[in-house]
C-alpha cells in the first residue's frame, strides 16, 4: 500500500503558470503528486502523514544541470586561475590520485551540500562512478550520471568499455532515481574518431550524451585551427548532435553555432558563476532563448564556482543578462526560476512534469521559510525567493515521496562521518 501524504496551510508555487497560491495544499501518494489545491483541502480521505506547512514556501526542488561533484574535494585549493592552468597543473594531478572511495566520500560532501540548499536532482560527470551512484542510491537525491571519457591513450577505450558496463548496471537504479548518460569530456579531449565511437555507443544504448562545448574563446580559437571550424561545427559534422545532447557552458557561440544547436535541439547547461570565475566569459543566453533552445543552470563542480547554491545561479542568470544585454527585462525572475525547475528537467531528459508541483508529477519539493526579513513586506513571491531569497532558507526535503530533510537534518546521512572522511581523503590526497 502506497503511502498518502497531506501538505497543508502552504504558500505554493507551482511552477506550472507565473502565479502562486498564498495558501493551499498537496496531496501525495507514493511518489506522485495526487492533486494540489487553493486554500484547505476539503475531502474526505485519511491521510499517513499531515505536514503543516505554515509559514512556510512549498516549490519543486531546484535541479543543477551540470557538475562534477566530488570535484567538492578540491574546492579552495584552485583558485583564480585560467581554465586550462586550472586544469592542466591543478585539478587533473589531483584527480590522477582519487580512488573510487575517494570519490564516493566527495559525492557524499557535495549531495549534503545540495540537500541542505533545496537542489533535489543533479548531474555529474566524473569517474568511477560506481562509488558516485552509490553515494546517489543511500542519500535519496535523484540524479543523472555519466562516465567521463577522455579519448586519449591509454584510457579511451577503457572509458567506452567503462561507460557500457555503467549505464547497464545503473540506468534506471535506485528505484528509477538515477539516469544515465554517455559523457565525452569535449572536443579537446575527444578527437572526432573517437566522438564518433561515442555516438555509435548512444545508438547502442539508447541514451542521451552530455559534453562541454565552447567554453572559453581559446578552445574555439583552437578548433579552427585544428579542424576549420567551430566546437558546434565539429560536432554536427561529426554526428554528435544526431543524438540527444546537452551542451555545457556554450559561452562563445556564434549566431551561426546557434542556428546549428537550434536545428537540432540541443540542450543547453548553463552555468554563470563558474564561467565568471574561471574569467570564460558570459554565454549568449538570450540569443539562445529567442531561438527556442532549452536551457537549464548548472552550477559545474566547487573547484571553479565555488559552492553548489542553485539560489546564487538563479540569482545571477537574472542579473548578469540584465546588464550585458542593458535590458532590465532580459530574463525576469520566473524564467530564473525556470531554468532552475522546469526547464532543468527538460534539459537532463527527464520526466516533463518533474520540476512542478502538479498531479502526475514526481513528488520531489522543498520548503522555504518565509519569514524571513527580506521576504517582508509580501509583494511578489517570485521576485522574492530569486532576488532576495537563499538556500540557508530551505528546511525540508521530500524526493520521490519520500523526506531526506526535515528541520534543516539530512535524515538519510550522517554528516559529521562525512566532514571527517572529506578531511581525511584530502589530507592523503594533498600530503
Amino acid at each position: 500500500m502506497e503511502a498518502s501524504t497531506l501538505i497543508k496551510n502552504a504558500r505554493i508555487l507551482p511552477m506550472t503558470e507565473e502565479t502562486w497560491f498564498d495558501e493551499g495544499y498537496i496531496l501525495i501518494k507514493g511518489n506522485r503528486i495526487l492533486e494540489v489545491g487553493e486554500g484547505e483541502y476539503q475531502g474526505m480521505a485519511s491521510f499517513d502523514k499531515v505536514m503543516d506547512a505554515s509559514g512556510k514556501v512549498v516549490m519543486p526542488g531546484l535541479i543543477n544541470t551540470h557538475g562534477h561533484a566530488a570535484m567538492v574535494l578540491l574546492r579552495g585549493y584552485a583558485d583564480d586561475l585560467p581554465l586550462m592552468e586550472w586544469l592542466q597543473t591543478k585539478c587533473w594531478p589531483i584527480e590522477d590520485k582519487m580512488t573510487e572511495e575517494d570519490i564516493y566520500w566527495g559525492t557524499k560532501l557535495a549531495i549534503l551540500e545540495m540537500l541542505k540548499s533545496g537542489t533535489t536532482t543533479f548531474t555529474d560527470m566524473y569517474f568511477e562512478m560506481d562509488g558516485v551512484a552509490r553515494a546517489v542510491e543511500e542519500s535519496g537525491i535523484r540524479a543523472v550520471l555519466s562516465r567521463g571519457m577522455i579519448g586519449f591513450p591509454p584510457k579511451a577505450e577503457q572509458a567506452l568499455t567503462q561507460s557500457r558496463e555503467f549505464a547497464r548496471k545503473w540506468h534506471r537504479a535506485a528505484d528509477g532515481r538515477i539516469t544515465v548518460l554517455l559523457g565525452p569530456h569535449a572536443p579537446y579531449t575527444c578527437p572526432p574518431d573517437y566522438l564518433k565511437q561515442v555516438v555509435s555507443l548512444s545508438e547502442e544504448l539508447d541514451l542521451p550524451i552530455q559534453i562541454h562545448l565552447s567554453e572559453t574563446a581559446g578552445e574555439v580559437e583552437q578548433s579552427i585551427k585544428d579542424h576549420g571550424v567551430s566546437p558546434i561545427k565539429l560536432m554536427e559534422q561529426v554526428g554528435l548532435f544526431n543524438r540527444p545532447t546537452l551542451a555545457a557552458h556554450c559561452v562563445h557561440v556564434s549566431d551561426e553555432d546557434i542556428e546549428i544547436m537550434s536545428k537540432y535541439n540541443v540542450h543547453v547547461a548553463h552555468n554563470p558563476d563558474s564561467n565568471l570565475k574561471l574569467g570564460s566569459g558570459v554565454a549568449p543566453l538570450l540569443k539562445m532563448l529567442e531561438k527556442g533552445l532549452t536551457v537549464g543552470l548548472g552550477t559545474d563542480g566547487a573547484a571553479s564556482n565555488n559552492n553548489l547554491d542553485m539560489f546564487e545561479e538563479m540569482r545571477h542568470a537574472a542579473m548578469i543578462h540584465k546588464g550585458v544585454n542593458l535590458d532590465p527585462i532580459a530574463v525576469n525572475a520566473y524564467k530564473a526560476l525556470e531554468m532552475a525547475t522546469t526547464d532543468g528537467a527538460k534539459t537532463l531528459f527527464l520526466e516533463e512534469k518533474l520540476g512542478t508541483l502538479q498531479p502526475g508529477a514526481l513528488a520531489d519539493l522543498i520548503f522555504l521559510d518565509y519569514n524571513r526579513p527580506y521576504y517582508h513586506p509580501r509583494h511578489n513571491l517570485i521576485a522574492h525567493l530569486v532576488y532576495a531569497g537563499q538556500s540557508g532558507d530551505v528546511t525540508d526535503v521530500m524526493i520521490d515521496g519520500e523526506m531526506i530533510v526535515e528541520n534543516r537534518r539530512v535524515l538519510t546521512m550522517d554528516e559529521e562521518r562525512i566532514y571527517e572522511e572529506a578531511a581525511n581523503t584530502c589530507n592523503r590526497l594533498f600530503a
